[in-house]
């Protein structure tokens, strides 16, 4: 079966390299680059496939058939597990412009696979934390102050629910009128996450899903892809922001989502919480109503249809209570 579903995988790959069909249009990925303001274009690892999967008749199939499935992740993520996936780091690191100062290991010979080296540990003087509620993750930023900004931001952001999305009535009206911080991790980032903020976690709360990609390229067509993918939970009580859910969402080639920290403990302002197999991930953080303002510029850029770049430990926003 896992042989099969290889070959469909590499057939419709190929396929949708020769495919050209005139509704194959998607707009490019802009973002604002938060240190200078400056405004860049993302260099999006398999852009082709992702315009062809999410807005062609024949990629849309491919997709429900066949990609948004477990088994093409579990062989995605076997092959990225293997020996020979390391091959591909060395050209990957040079294309999208990787700091390897960063590494914990620089030298990338020393990684045993492509996996090894994507969820990679950066040296502790790599990422400074901030003051205030920081960033959990490298990545881009979409900030929103009430859940209502949401469904004005995406074309179908409608179809996206609290309750859908965290598959729990209670938890979902917990958060229903607070705030929302979505960040995107691409595949050149650093994909290990941390805490925003200082408190006790709890326990992680799995919900079985699809693999559908995150990228902006397929969130363009509808935020309900949230709903759908797998994806894992858990509360951060804290005494300056309250209780934070913070939920990690797996994507296209994301077999795994593994958690490092130690449940029910006191967990430290950018601790490690957990990271990330290959592929494009999401974390989604909620707040309830009044206890946290965004900082400006964040809010700014997403009000112009704009994510912005942040590092793991960057401020992101401020307790109200302050």
């Amino acid at each position: 079966m896992k042989c099969l579903s290889l070959v469909l995988l590499l057939f419709t790959f190929i396929s949708c390299r020769k495919e050209a069909e005139p509704d194959n249009k998607m707009e490019t990925i802009k973002y604002i680059e938060r240190a200078s303001g400056e405004l860049k274009t993302e260099n999006v690892p398999s852009d082709g496939m992702l315009k062809w999967l999410y807005s062609s008749a024949t990629g849309k199939a491919a997709l429900h058939l066949l990609f948004k499935r477990k088994i093409v992740s579990a062989i995605g993520g076997w092959y990225m597990n293997t020996p020979y996936s390391a091959r591909r780091i060395n050209d990957f690191v040079n294309e999208h412009q990787i700091d390897k100062k960063e590494f914990e290991i620089e030298d990338l010979s020393k990684f045993k696979s492509f996996n090894d080296f994507f969820y990679r540990k950066l040296k502790p003087s790599a990422r400074k934390i901030g003051n205030q509620l920081v960033s959990p993750a490298d990545g881009k930023i979409l900030v929103f102050p009430t859940l209502n900004d949401v469904a004005n931001f995406f074309v179908k952001g409608s179809e996206f629910t609290l309750q859908n999305f965290l598959h729990d009535k209670k938890l979902a009206s917990k958060y229903n009128d607070g705030a929302m911080a979505i960040i995107r991790l691409a595949p050149p980032d650093y994909h290990r996450y941390h805490f925003p903020a200082s408190g006790i976690a709890s326990e992680s709360v799995k919900i079985n899903g699809h693999y559908f990609s995150v990228s902006p390229l397929a969130l363009q067509k509808s935020l309900k892809i949230f709903c759908e993918n797998k994806r894992e939970h858990c509360t951060l009580s804290t005494e300056d922001y309250g209780d934070i859910l913070i939920v990690d969402v797996g994507a296209t080639m994301v077999g795994s989502i593994i958690q490092t920290y130690k449940t029910g403990s006191k967990v430290n302002k950018g601790d490690e919480k957990g990271y990330f197999a290959f592929g494009g991930s999401t974390l989604v953080l909620l707040f309830e109503k009044g206890n946290i303002s965004f900082d400006d510029d964040l809010i700014e850029n997403t009000k112009k249809g704009m994510e912005t770049t942040v590092n793991m430990g960057e401020d992101i926003a401020v307790a109200l209570n302050e």
